[in-house]
């Protein structure tokens, strides 16, 4: 991992009390731990995972640039479908997992300019770090609609509205199984004689041999095939459907319908992590620094949310999506041969078109009790392919 940016000696002795967590940890469970339960502590153990600590994760100065941080236009095209839902539900809107708040203020933003304000906009987000970095950016871009902003520190018991989590599912923690012609095994965490992480596995049980055997006999997948489930990320879609009374959750990630997720030429899985603006597979490399990575399976995802009692109410692919919902006109909008409109439009084409983020990230609409069509989905519904 030499050609990685080397961190500072503070940021050095930070992933050395991730690791020793996450070590004691291995050791309690008797010397195996699911990679799900590594994924977790890395990820949002307090005050040591990456999303619980301090360190800045979005945009240019961050690991990653999410689509909000590229162009104001991606929320403005999403108000488009937010107001539609809305006006068919109720005028509340949660975005889970809200990163630096600049998706919440573009869609405020644009939500007062289609005069469809939610009377609530509400925040769930456990890092105290990122809460108060999403306050500055909402004061500093709409500090008339901060009023109007709650952070939540759980889910709501009952809620009608729209839900809003845009790359989330894909950091929701994932076990990794490997299916062999005799035998599905759990990969899990084990330490070596040196006391690093390395590799181990057992045999899969429970809900996850489960899992397991379903994708197995859908897919036809075996034979030394590694991949991920995430059982978190059903868990926490079916949850939904003890809370949603009436309207939707607008989910963006990058995924695939099961078919393709399991598909043969995908057989060491799509775990990937990111540092600085580098891409890479190892997910042992500076726990605590870096984010950890699944593609999300969007067959599973509608499959628990309808056995809770849901409607799949749209799915295809975020260019498509954005298209519908008028990041055009929105584009158009801006005064033509000025450096805001080249930028904009360089955004808006890494945003929609098939080799960029347009084709690997989809949207999918679940909810009760709207029977109107989505106009995010009124062309190039892909809900078939589910």
């Amino acid at each position: 991992m030499s050609q990685l940016p080397t961190p500072s000696p503070d940021a050095l002795a930070h992933s050395r009390q991730v690791h020793e967590a996450i070590a004691s940890t291995v050791v309690a469970e008797g010397g195996f731990l699911s990679f799900a339960r590594y994924m977790e502590m890395a990820l949002y153990a307090p005050g040591l995972g990456y999303y619980a600590a301090g360190a800045r994760k979005f945009g240019a100065a961050g690991d990653f640039v999410t689509a909000p941080e590229m162009t104001p236009l991606f929320g403005q095209a999403l108000a488009a479908q937010i107001a539609q839902v809305m006006a068919l539900s109720a005028r509340a809107v949660i975005e889970v997992g809200a990163g630096s708040g600049r998706l919440a203020a573009d869609l405020l933003l644009a939500l007062e300019q289609l005069g469809s304000l939610p009377d609530s906009y509400a925040i769930l987000d456990l890092s105290p770090d990122l809460r108060e970095r999403q306050r500055e950016t909402i004061a500093a871009a709409a500090p008339h609609l901060l009023s109007r902003v709650v952070w939540l520190d759980r889910l709501p018991e009952t809620f009608s509205g729209v839900v809003v989590a845009n790359e989330l599912l894909d950091a929701l923690p994932a076990h990794l199984v490997v299916w062999d012609e005799d035998a599905i095994r759990e990969r899990g965490v084990a330490l070596d004689a040196d006391g690093r992480f390395t590799w181990n596995e057992r045999p899969a049980t429970g809900a996850l041999l489960a899992a397991a055997h379903e994708i197995a006999d859908e897919t036809g997948t075996g034979g030394a095939y590694l991949s991920e489930i995430s059982l978190a990320a059903r868990a926490w879609s079916a949850e939904w459907g003890k809370i949603l009374q009436q309207g939707m959750l607008l989910l963006i990630d990058y995924g695939f319908p099961r078919h393709e997720f399991y598909h043969p030429q995908r057989r060491q899985g799509t775990l990937m992590c990111h540092y600085r603006h580098h891409a890479h597979p190892d997910p042992f490399y500076l726990p605590g620094l870096q984010d950890l990575t699944v593609h999300v399976d969007f067959t599973a995802i509608i499959a628990a949310a309808h056995g809770a009692g849901l409607d799949l109410l749209g799915y295809t692919n975020q260019g498509q999506f954005l298209l519908n919902c008028g990041v055009l006109d929105h584009l158009a909008k801006i005064p033509a041969d000025t450096a805001d409109y080249f930028r904009a439009s360089a955004a808006t084409a890494k945003l929609t078109m098939p080799h960029e983020m347009g084709e690997l990230f989809k949207v999918i609409a679940i909810g009760r009790g709207i029977d109107e069509a989505l106009i995010g989905f009124s062309r190039g519904d892909q809900s078939r392919r589910l």
